[in-house]
């Protein structure tokens, strides 16, 4: 029992060797406490602000058939480890050390020496002590590597039409044609929406504010989908891409994605056409489709194209 206790707050390493006997022969790279400042957490008061968090993470290869020759290509990288940290941690933020460690152990893993990874996240700001969690796990057989798919109609899976639709579109009585012909084009569909016509309360807290205005887009996402069944509001980054992969269409219900970004949308919601080409960017959009708005902002690069209500079926 005592050797259990001090192999449970020992680093991964010392775990990594405790365990190595019942193992096959593999080699191990670490990274130890390496600190990085970031916003996470599932309260209140750590929204709006930055912790450090410390890593330290163990990983297990196999060992190269062929002698190494002092070449750097026939090794795991050091780098493997740190950037995938790092693009974890810049995809979205996260209220869940247990998540964080998770997605960085899966993405080590689809390294193709990867065998086993102990990666250990620790708070050191929460308290008078170091918070965190340590987690295990092992490669899968059927482990993806994480790249680009080849093929141009895969391709085509992760760029989006995205369509912006003004109250006067999401009423119209030819909506569910244009639907008809967005389902038959090359890419999937996000559509957006703005606030209803009818005035959101108002506060002087500029958070309190921020809620409420996105909260008046999602009750206009759901009076979208009332008007067509194909039309599934979707929160999170996960439920639109697996929408876009199994070409189902997406109305965005922004609260999650805005509040939960690692680099908060500087535009307003009640910009609600702006904070939709910020949804463009994040989801490298083939193009953007404008219905029925007055005035576009600025577009950033994107490829935007704005029309009537009247003109959506030559546009599509």
């Amino acid at each position: 029992m005592t050797d259990e206790i001090r192999l449970a707050f020992a680093h991964p390493s010392e775990r990594a060797q405790a365990l190595a006997p019942a193992r096959p022969m593999r080699d191990r790279i670490s990274l130890r406490d390496h600190i990085v400042e970031v916003e996470i957490g599932a309260f209140q008061a750590e929204r709006g602000t930055t912790q450090r968090l410390r890593f330290n993470v163990v990983v297990e290869v196999r060992p190269h058939p062929a002698p190494l020759e002092d070449d750097v290509d026939r090794v795991l990288s050091y780098d493997t480890i740190t950037e995938a940290i790092a693009a974890e941690l810049s995809s979205e933020r996260l209220n869940l050390l247990e998540t964080l460690a998770d997605r960085i152990a899966e993405r080590i893993l689809a390294e193709p020496q990867a065998m086993r990874a102990f990666v250990r996240i620790e708070k050191l700001d929460r308290g008078p002590g170091a918070l965190g969690v340590e987690i295990v796990r092992d490669r899968r057989p059927d482990a993806p590597r994480l790249v680009e798919p080849a093929d141009p109609e895969d391709a085509a899976l992760h760029h989006p039409l995205v369509v912006f639709l003004s109250n006067a579109a999401i009423a119209d009585p030819d909506l569910p044609r244009w639907l008809d012909r967005m389902a038959g084009g090359a890419h999937p569909v996000v559509l957006c929406v703005g606030a209803p016509d009818a005035p959101a309360p108002r506060s002087a807290i500029a958070p309190a504010q921020r809620r409420i205005d996105l909260l008046a887009i999602e009750q206009n996402a759901w009076v979208l989908a009332g008007r067509d069944p194909r039309c599934v509001v979707r929160g999170s980054r996960t439920e639109i891409d697996w929408a876009m992969k199994h070409r189902q269409f997406t109305v965005w219900a922004p609260s999650k994605i805005v509040l939960d970004s690692v680099e908060h949308p500087s535009v307003s919601p009640r910009d609600a056409l702006a904070l939709a080409l910020w949804l463009a960017h994040g989801l490298q959009a083939a193009r953007v489709l404008v219905i029925g708005a007055d005035a576009l902002p600025e577009t950033g690069g994107l490829d935007v194209t704005a029309v009537a209500p009247g003109a959506v079926l030559d546009a599509l």
